[in-house]
């Protein structure tokens, strides 16, 4: 399990900063939001700053259920992990299904991966 909590873990941070990077209006937007944009308008920036945040959240169930830090209690903590897969496996369908070759390419094997790595965690810990 440590594996694929790392996995979980590399993949957040790997996400952050391509969602700081947008927000800071690096020509990355192919790769997010549907991939209109190259760089991002102000809207969308925002909500890359709001993705980082929800990936902190991700990272603090993930650490909790991995039993690596004890922040977020039983029940909310099961049921927030299985909320998590959940929107992993919605947005792993929803990168599929998208309009840039990027996205599709890049960002749904790794909605993906990361949506087994929680799993297996929620799973097994």
């Amino acid at each position: 399990m440590p594996a694929f909590a790392i996995t979980g873990l590399i993949l957040l941070a790997v996400l952050a900063a391509l969602q700081i990077a947008l927000a800071a209006g690096a020509p990355l937007g192919r790769f997010a939001w549907g991939g209109r944009h190259d760089v991002l308008p102000r809207n969308l920036r925002i909500g890359s700053m709001a993705a980082v945040l929800i990936y902190a959240v991700f990272a603090l169930f993930l650490l909790s259920k991995a039993g690596l830090v004890s922040i977020v209690g039983e029940p909310l903590l099961t049921i927030g992990m299985w909320v998590i897969v959940a929107y992993l496996a919605l947005n792993s369908v929803l990168n599929l299904l998208s309009g840039s070759k990027f996205e599709r390419s890049v960002m749904t094997p790794v909605a993906l991966v990361m949506g087994v790595a929680f799993l297996v965690v929620t799973l097994t810990a």
